[in-house]
């Protein structure tokens, strides 16, 4: 048996319980990590309020990303051994003593980063990976726009794409966390409760607006983004905080050949992920052992109080990433 977090039951942080499950059984191409720690993410926060359930055949724990150490499974003929210390993207059971993971979307803790520190890195840089280069294909020396800079999303983003050459334009909710932005990398950040974002963009751009922005909020924000982006410019939906429905200026989309998509990456089958993780592997991870791209950990809690790492997350008070450890048994 283990100690886990459950959903209790849909709502608010408190029906976050601490309970005992049995250990995961591994299907094949899984192996079982004894769990460090695991981050926190927005999708766990929509999962725990009856919105994003799990996918068929997932666990119903929350958690999508951990770190630890590879204690079983078949790791012949990979990079891996038991005993190894790797960080995973998994569909759930992140917050628990164990965790079963696809060996194929697991990667190796880069050099000189803690286990809390790798288990923030999955979920977020398979996401900004999956839709910011392959899914809207920034590329050359075109400039991206990050709405939420200072979430762990968007911290990725813009070190990330910074990092791979890009001017990074960012939206933050305050001036203090408009530095933060510039301080990871972005050339200009944006506070969004004092100015208007697409104008801000379209000033400092010299009115070329930005190649791709990725977005979070949707809602009224879609239109605003379609009038700061370049030609043939592409916005990438990868949240819905602020609501589901956008009326479009689709002349603007049609003349100026724009484009708008999104996507989840929870449901995607394991190869699909793998792909990305090889990406990652080949093209970021060089850039996190070296430090050129460094995890952001705002706070870390025990796994027992999961519910107060949760009310900070919604609390949207947090610059980078929220992080569980799970205790040593």
């Amino acid at each position: 048996m283990m100690q886990a977090i459950e959903i209790s039951r849909p709502g608010g942080p408190e029906v976050l319980q601490l309970c005992e499950r049995p250990i995961p059984s591994l299907r094949p191409g899984e192996v079982l990590i004894k769990v460090a720690a695991a981050g926190i993410n927005r999708p766990d926060v929509f999962q725990r309020k009856g919105a994003y359930p799990a996918p068929a055949g997932a666990s119903d724990l929350p958690g999508l990303e951990v770190a630890g150490e590879i204690v079983a499974g078949d790791v012949a003929g990979s990079e891996f051994a038991l005993g190894d210390q790797v960080c995973a993207l998994v569909t759930g059971g992140g917050y628990a003593q164990y965790c079963a993971a696809p060996l194929s979307q697991c990667l190796p803790v880069p050099k000189n980063l803690t286990l809390v520190e790798a288990a923030s890195l999955p979920e977020n840089f398979y996401t900004v990976w999956s839709n910011v280069f392959d899914r809207a294909q920034l590329s050359g020396s075109q400039t991206l726009l990050v709405q939420g800079g200072t979430s762990g999303i968007g911290v990725t983003a813009i070190q990330m794409a910074a990092a791979l050459g890009h001017p990074v334009l960012a939206t933050a909710g305050s001036d203090a966390k408009c530095r933060a932005c510039e301080q990871l990398g972005a050339v200009h950040a944006i506070n969004y409760r004092t100015h208007d974002f697409a104008v801000e963009v379209m000033s400092y751009t010299q009115g070329r607006g930005v190649d791709v922005v990725l977005d979070m909020v949707a809602g009224d924000y879609v239109n605003r983004e379609l009038s700061c982006l370049a030609d043939d410019g592409r916005i990438v939906i990868i949240a819905l905080l602020g609501g589901a429905s956008a009326t479009l200026d689709m002349s603007a989309v049609m003349r100026r050949r724009l484009s708008v998509t999104g996507s989840t990456l929870r449901a995607r089958p394991v190869a699909f992920k793998q792909a990305i993780a090889q990406r990652l592997r080949q093209t970021i991870w060089p850039l996190l052992d070296a430090g050129t791209i460094k995890p952001v950990i705002y706070q870390t809690f025990p796994m027992e109080q999961a519910g107060q790492a949760h009310a900070l997350m919604e609390s949207s008070e947090h610059i980078g990433k929220i992080v569980l450890t799970m205790p040593v048994n």
